[in-house]
């Protein structure tokens, strides 16, 4: 199996460090460069054209919104292979937006651990994205904005949108629909809730919860709770 090419852009140089020598440890992970700036980022993006970038949103020049965006241009009319992991302490809805506006494949809580690390590289450089719990609610909520009806002006103002499933995903959803529970519970599932949660929210019981979500999976063809998450914001299942 080929290892995944990674490029480090992190501004703290403990950080920077810390996760450079995890990744090294790994044999299934080749780091390609790092780099404290997104001036130097950005060159080192272009020409190593790693698999998955780790990039970090507060950037001492200018920041990793930026540098995506930038970088997701410089490759528009070539093949994008590289894919954006957002790494931040941020959680507020305009940068959470913003840096999926600017082409973030994923983005997670630098507060996550480093084998969970290790698994959303792995996700993301599969093609998936994958949205911290910790921030799901904020995409939810967009994803839930309802366009205006045709005869009304649209509003001013800048929207992100959710990208569209693929054609096979809505296939799969129109042979195996979910029920009215189901969706239930996984719109809790996307806002972050647990089992336990769940299942008191909706006065049921954990086991039947547990049943839901193996359902849930089974029928999105999902590996994980994560996974089901984004298929669905993406989809527009829930909201």
């Amino acid at each position: 199996m080929s290892k995944i090419r990674v490029a480090l852009i992190e501004d703290h140089d403990l950080t920077r460090v810390g996760i450079r020598t995890a990744l090294q440890q790994r044999d299934t992970i080749e780091v390609v460069g790092d780099a404290a700036n997104a001036t130097e980022g950005l060159k080192l993006l272009q020409s190593s054209k790693p698999d998955v970038a780790i990039v970090d949103i507060g950037l001492p020049d200018f920041d990793g919104i930026e540098l995506t965006q930038k970088f997701k241009k410089t490759v528009a009319e070539s093949d994008p292979d590289t894919k954006i992991l957002i790494l931040t302490f941020q959680d507020n809805e305009e940068e959470v937006l913003a840096a999926f506006a600017a082409g973030a494949d994923s983005y997670c809580m630098k507060d996550i651990s480093f084998d969970q690390l290790l698994d959303v590289v792995k996700v993301t450089h599969e093609g998936n994205s994958w949205i911290d719990p910790a921030i799901a609610r904020i995409v939810l909520k967009q994803a839930r904005t309802q366009e205006p009806a045709p005869e009304e002006p649209k509003a001013e103002g800048k929207r992100v949108t959710i990208k569209a499933a693929e054609p096979e995903f809505s296939h799969i959803i129109e042979t195996y629909p979910l029920t009215e529970r189901e969706l239930e519970v996984l719109e809790l599932i996307v806002q972050g809730y647990s089992n336990a949660a769940i299942a008191e929210k909706l006065y049921i019981t954990v086991g039947t919860v547990k049943t839901h979500v193996r359902n849930i999976l089974n029928k999105l063809c999902a590996d994980d709770r994560t996974q089901a998450a984004v298929l669905a914001l993406r989809s527009g299942l829930v909201g």
